[in-house]
């Protein structure tokens, strides 16, 4: 496996376009990813009950066989728009097929940014052949720049792999730096693949991938109502991925790594951070145990803001820990920061823990229970003063 410096398009037979439709000021916020041959897709959405339209309307066009492409709105999030929301959604995509010459139900639709409020359909409709015309397969950043809110940066990442002597190529986009707590799987990500892959594999394959990715990382706690993650493959290499062998586990391989760095991303552009920090419980009962008090640990407020005065203050890690629900053996426990240990079999550590022990921008806390072999890591960012600023003025 191998990190190539590229984006979207670098795998065979992808084209990406990003513009500006009115939606935001003076910024892209229209992008399209397009495969020149029909591709197989699936995708993971959010578990969020209220549901936006675009999730709604895609994953139902996800039961036709093949794609072509996905087109993604920034600024607005088309939820909480009732069968309206729907409608505007049909209405692009009846546009946009009507211009490519492809079923509606053959495209899919993303949305992200503010929620209550009706997609501008006439704006969008009328840059659509802008948007066409403008499609390429150079790695311009155009796309992954059009799906931005309040990221600070293009999220993309590249990665190629050999099987049987031949080689696929992978590629992913993400947005997302706030409302950052995914269960699927303001985040969506694409990712496109020149491999040729059944719809069950494929399926098979993104879910392990999400779930040590995109499901394993944290900024603020709130899942929102737009989270998608798409995959893509067109085939167009040649090279099938079988159920299982080795085929099957390089390429889950290289989609773990390259959904694993696309998350990184997102935690690195969290909302005012200025740490990034990892979260490894191990020596749980079970996977879920340990995700769960992986999580506890990085959704807590007083954990986030002690990351951010850089202050080694074990006591927010045990109590995160302990309210967990499912009981631990406290004295069992040992937690080391950055290295250090802090509690050792359920009691403080005599070693005193020096102010300058969370200086570097990255925090490293590992959580060993001692209970089992199981074991979780967890990625996410501290809260600042600014994380505050940038959401009590974001509407």
């Amino acid at each position: 496996m191998k990190k190539v410096n590229a984006g979207i398009t670098f795998p065979k037979g992808y084209m990406q376009a990003g513009v500006h439709c009115g939606i935001k000021k003076n910024k892209l916020d229209l992008a399209l990813i397009l495969s020149e041959a029909p591709a197989t897709v699936c995708g993971v959405f959010t578990r969020n009950s209220f549901q936006a339209a675009p999730v709604v309307l895609t994953k139902e066009h996800l039961k036709n066989r093949q794609h072509l492409g996905v087109i993604i709105n920034s600024g607005n999030a088309n939820c909480l728009t009732g069968k309206q929301g729907i409608s505007d959604a049909l209405s692009v995509l009846k546009s946009l097929s009507s211009l490519i010459g492809c079923k509606r139900e053959e495209l899919l639709v993303c949305s992200t940014g503010i929620i209550g409020k009706r997609l501008p359909i006439d704006k969008i409709e009328s840059v659509l052949g802008m948007l066409l015309s403008s499609l390429h397969d150079a790695d311009s950043k155009k796309a992954a720049r059009a799906i931005m809110t309040t990221d600070t940066f293009e999220k993309e990442c590249a990665y190629s792999i050999r099987i049987g002597g031949k080689q696929i190529r992978l590629a992913g986009m993400a947005k997302g730096a706030g409302m950052i707590s995914p269960d699927m799987a303001t985040m969506i990500s694409i990712i496109t693949t020149d491999a040729k892959v059944s719809k069950t594999v494929l399926k098979k394959a993104i879910r392990e991938a999400v779930e040590v990715s995109f499901n394993s990382i944290t900024i603020d706690g709130d899942m929102s109502t737009n989270d998608t993650v798409i995959l893509m493959a067109n085939g167009l290499s040649g090279v099938e991925v079988k159920e299982s062998g080795v085929s099957y586990y390089k390429f889950v391989t290289a989609l773990k790594a390259l959904c694993l760095d696309l998350a990184k991303q997102i935690v690195k552009d969290a909302e005012g951070a200025t740490k990034f920090i990892q979260i490894d419980v191990n020596g749980a009962k079970d996977n879920m145990q340990a995700k769960e008090i992986g999580l506890k640990i990085a959704n807590s407020p007083l954990f986030k803001t002690m990351c951010y005065g850089k202050d080694p203050n074990f006591g927010r890690v045990v109590a995160a820990c302990g309210a967990a629900s499912t009981p631990i053996d406290a004295k069992r426990v040992d937690i080391y920061l950055n290295g250090r240990i802090a509690v050792k079999q359920g009691s403080a550590s005599l070693n005193t823990l020096p102010g300058s022990l969370f200086k570097a921008k990255e925090i490293d806390v590992r959580v060993e229970l001692n209970a089992g072999k199981s074991k979780a890591r967890i990625f996410t960012s501290d809260l600042s003063p600014e994380y505050v600023k940038i959401n009590a003025a974001y509407s």
